[in-house]
């Protein structure tokens, strides 16, 4: 009997031991699926955001941090036309860019949405980080919709909010 379940908890941790998911916000590879050839769409309409969204946040005191799992979430809301993204760009409390995750166009078909996933123990934006979003869409088009979605869990406490970008240009 002993033997047995010996096995299977063997079995058990050798399968959840498997490859860690890779991070698809991070890997061009996958935003590299998305690319867009915009050279004959040149009637599209150009648009600049800004989102602030927060690796980490002040806890008690402003010598304590607590980091935060952030998600950029880029949604089209048309319901009939593919809009594209420029560039996502993610800057750190200074203003000094951490990444681009893409500078080339990527597309998002009509009512679809994708992300960018911030892990919590990624605190390289600190306390004040921010994206700047490029965008084109057709005229008469909605205008894309892009909020940060912070989140935390510790024990049985959790802690979410959300931020909505602002059209800069």
């Amino acid at each position: 009997m002993k033997a047995t379940y010996l096995n299977l908890m063997l079995a058990i941790l050798l399968i959840s031991c498997g490859k860690e998911k890779e991070n698809s916000s991070i890997n061009p590879a996958n935003w590299n699926k998305r690319a867009a050839d915009l050279t004959s769409k040149d009637s599209l309409e150009f648009g600049k955001s800004y989102l602030s969204i927060y690796s980490q946040i002040y806890s008690i005191t402003e010598h304590r941090t607590h980091n935060l799992t952030s998600m950029l979430s880029m949604r089209n809301t048309s319901e009939t036309d593919t809009i594209y993204l420029l560039r996502a760009e993610y800057y750190d409390t200074h203003g000094k860019s951490v990444r681009k995750y893409f500078d080339f166009p990527v597309y998002l078909a009509p009512m679809e949405t994708t992300e960018i996933i911030i892990d919590e123990i990624d605190v390289s934006g600190g306390t004040g980080s921010n994206f700047i979003l490029e965008w084109k869409i057709p005229k008469n088009c909605p205008e894309p919709l892009f909020e940060g979605i912070m989140t935390s869990t510790m024990g049985q406490q959790g802690l979410s909010f959300t931020t909505q970008a602002k059209r800069i240009q």
